[in-house]
């Protein structure tokens, strides 16, 4: 790795799962020699997890690539305005405008797109449907792993769908996203203009919703790039 490369790297997760799904990707990074924070959202509301992903910011030592999967991409959207933040990495996640949030971005699905199974809500969370958690989620990691995922889900809190991004960090600051071409929870077709409106640098990755479990070594080559560019 560069000198001058960025060094930190911090990893938010999405809905329904915690952060430890992001262990291929550390794994990676840190043999490269980078300083890397996984954040633990609690995903009851987002401002929750923001404070929990600038807790994880404050850490570092200088200069932070932020990183967020799915709902992630909210929080990192919402987070990324700390001072630390020098790149926003968005993998197959929501990458919101101002006002925008989880709920409002789904909120009209094209026709014959993949539809989320959430089920509804009970007692002010959220679960996948278990039946359909494989196929929806993770439809390319071994079929353990993913029944393992849909078997420990962690509740999303309805706030947390809900919450409003208010100041986008994706216009201030240079990001990179990768669109898995093959997600069924979050339409590729929402990926790519998402993307175009963040004025991201784009990779395409032919993978499920899971591409940061299933492909990490795609997802960490660009967060390298971002910490290579942002050097």
């Amino acid at each position: 790795m560069s000198e001058e490369s960025v060094r930190n790297v911090v990893l938010v997760h999405g809905g329904f799962v915690d952060g430890s799904g992001w262990q291929g990707v550390y794994d990676l990074l840190t043999t490269d020699g980078f300083s890397v924070k996984v954040v633990q959202n609690p995903t009851v509301s987002l401002a929750g997890d923001v404070a929990a992903t600038k807790m994880a910011i404050a850490g570092c030592d200088g200069p932070v690539v932020l990183v967020g999967h799915s709902y992630g991409g909210v929080v990192v959207t919402e987070a990324g305005t700390d001072e630390k933040v020098a790149a926003l990495v968005y993998i197959a996640a929501f990458a919101p405008d101002a006002g925008e949030s989880v709920n409002t971005l789904i909120a009209d699905p094209p026709p014959g797109a993949p539809v989320p199974p959430i089920l509804p809500p009970q007692d002010g969370v959220l679960f996948l449907d278990r039946d359909k958690f494989a196929a929806s989620f993770a439809a390319d990691v071994p079929p353990g792993q993913a029944a393992f995922m849909a078997d420990s889900q962690v509740p999303w809190g309805v706030d947390a769908l809900e919450g409003a991004v208010t100041n986008p960090a994706w216009r201030d600051l240079p990001s990179w996203y990768l669109i898995a071409t093959e997600d069924r929870m979050i339409p590729p077709a929402a990926q790519q203009a998402m993307s175009a409106r963040a004025g991201s640098s784009v990779t395409e990755v032919a993978a499920s919703h899971s591409v940061y479990v299933s492909r990490p070594q795609a997802v960490a080559s660009l967060i390298k790039e971002a910490a290579a560019q942002r050097g």
